[in-house]
């Protein structure tokens, strides 16, 4: 199964602050649904608190140390090479990883394909996407967008791949 990360992130690679999204981008909302529905998606525990309840119409896989965290709805592993071994009980050829950023970096010698909207902003955060360097992945796809009412920033939808 392809091992994917989804995710916004700030021209100074922030994510998040007090865990949450430091803008309003509606079309990135949209992009994210219809690309993981269906697909598993594995988060970290804060970012799943952060949801309030797991996302519809795909499985929610949550990673933690707390061991008696169970939310409804979900999958609950300890580890990155646990939840990818959940995600493979499901059907399908790819997985999400949608953060936070102790999720990116444990994940990050799995991945393959990174989603990668990038928002045309600084912003403060407390939250990081690590840095994706050209020698490691490739730019396949780069759709522009400008901010309107729905979107407060201008923003691309990027795909990254992995140099093999």
């Amino acid at each position: 199964m392809r091992v994917s990360i989804i995710v916004a992130a700030s021209e100074n690679n922030v994510i998040g602050i007090n865990n949450q999204l430091p803008w309003r981008l509606s079309t990135d909302l949209k992009y994210f649904k219809s690309t993981t529905l269906g697909k598993p998606i594995v988060m970290g525990r804060k970012t799943f608190e952060s949801l309030r309840k797991p996302l519809p119409g795909r499985p929610n896989i949550v990673i933690t140390r707390q061991t008696d965290f169970q939310p409804d709805g979900v999958y609950v592993v300890s580890s990155i090479d646990e939840a990818i071994g959940k995600a493979n009980t499901f059907e399908g050829d790819e997985l999400f990883v949608t953060g936070g950023s102790q999720i990116f970096e444990q994940a990050w010698h799995l991945v393959d394909r990174i989603y990668l909207t990038r928002v045309y902003a600084v912003v403060p955060g407390d939250a990081f996407f690590p840095a994706i360097h050209g020698s490691e992945w490739t730019l396949v796809s780069d759709e522009r967008h400008e901010a309107d009412e729905k979107n407060d920033h201008a923003f691309s939808f990027q795909v990254w791949e992995r140099n093999q």
